[in-house]
């Protein structure tokens, strides 16, 4: 089957998502990736397959039905004492994937994540390195209300602080 391909972004767009890419290499460099994989395979341990890796691509593709995000947010909301989210754990097509993705976002907002660190449904599944900067940064923010709530295990990740002099 033939790889689709996108047309090239030009001009803002372009300078956009260069942008990201360039604030997603920051955080990979701070080590946000890989607390992130850390963490997530740590919650899940038994209940999911581990992320492979922590280069962006493997935690995309990893993530990317959703599956195993819905599964973090519902141990987290159990703690918690909150009802868990539906999903579907056989996904057979974008839109469910999309589904599952935007119940997990729900869900983290019901655990106490604030709307702004969600992230779009298109921003995972479309497995392009600029926008799974806003991916990272939501889970790297559930990370940090986990620890506010004394989940176990705790979440290493550091709060990056960055002057964008562009």
């Amino acid at each position: 089957m033939a790889e689709k391909t996108r047309a090239a972004k030009t001009g803002l767009g372009y300078a956009v998502e260069q942008k990201m890419e360039q604030n997603y290499d920051r955080e990979e460099e701070a080590g946000t990736p890989t607390h992130v994989v850390n963490w997530v395979n740590g919650v899940l341990q038994g209940e999911h397959d581990p992320i492979p890796g922590t280069d962006w691509k493997s935690i995309c593709s990893h993530l990317r039905d959703g599956v195993a995000l819905c599964k973090l947010i519902n141990k987290l909301l159990k703690a918690d004492g909150k009802s868990p989210i539906t999903f579907q754990k056989k996904v057979m097509s974008p839109f469910v994937a999309m589904t599952n993705i935007e119940n997990f976002n729900k869900g983290a907002q019901d655990y106490g994540l604030s709307k702004e660190f969600t992230f779009q449904s298109g921003d995972l599944w479309e497995v392009r390195k600029g926008p799974f900067l806003n991916v990272l940064n939501g889970i790297h923010s559930l990370g940090f209300v986990a620890n506010s709530k004394r989940y176990m295990p705790a979440y290493t990740g550091e709060i990056t602080k960055t002057i964008d002099r562009t």
